[in-house]
């Protein structure tokens, strides 16, 4: 039991939770009980949620200081991030798989709907790339500032989600839901400094 306890909080374990539901989309496909276009769906939702859940930890732990969850999202926040990345390539290689046609992939990446999501692709290629800790050393402060365009990746993603998607209700739920928690981490943030500010001239 003890060794279940110690495996269950390994990075190994997460990374095994991660990509459960990435093995079930592959495998569900392959065999033709999920057809092409719920693949794209769940696959792209998926990435979508992720990658909220990676914005989240911030404005979590301001808002549970101390508690255990938070700190271990913050832990994990790495992961996260690319496991988002990871969906959204099955995202994209099952788009690739049904078009096929370069010309007609071509002109669809012409229109916002579809632009928007080749550039938040892009950039999580960047940010994956640079989510390791040789990165981390060599960048050293522009690691920081280089990781802050994952909010523009955020922002085209979420377009690009409203501007395919046949259910908008879902995918204005979830962007609700990052602004509010956002909007609460700018505010906290704020308070915070203009507490430090005041202090200071005191």
């Amino acid at each position: 039991m003890n060794f279940l306890m110690r495996l269950a909080k390994t990075r190994y374990f997460f990374w095994a939770v991660l990509s459960l539901p990435f093995v079930s989309t592959v495998i569900d496909y392959s065999r033709g009980q999920l057809i092409l276009g719920e693949a794209i769906h769940a696959s792209g939702e998926m990435s979508a949620r992720l990658l909220i859940l990676a914005l989240l930890t911030t404005p979590l732990l301001l808002m549970f200081p101390g508690k255990a969850f938070p700190r271990w999202l913050i832990k994990n926040r790495r992961y996260l991030g690319v496991a988002s990345f990871a969906y959204a390539a099955l995202h994209t290689a099952v788009y690739l798989e049904k078009v096929r046609w370069w010309p007609d992939i071509i002109d669809d990446a012409k229109m916002p709907a579809f632009w928007t999501g080749w550039v938040a692709l892009i950039i999580f290629l960047l940010l994956v790339s640079t989510s390791n800790d040789r990165s981390v050393r060599w960048l050293k402060s522009a690691w920081k500032k280089l990781h802050r365009i994952v909010y523009a990746a955020a922002v085209l993603l979420f377009v690009h989600w409203v501007l395919v998607t046949s259910n908008l209700g879902v995918a204005i739920a979830h962007l609700a839901l990052l602004v509010a928690f956002e909007g609460y981490r700018i505010w906290k943030l704020q308070r915070i400094a203009a507490a430090g500010a005041e202090a200071e001239s005191s």
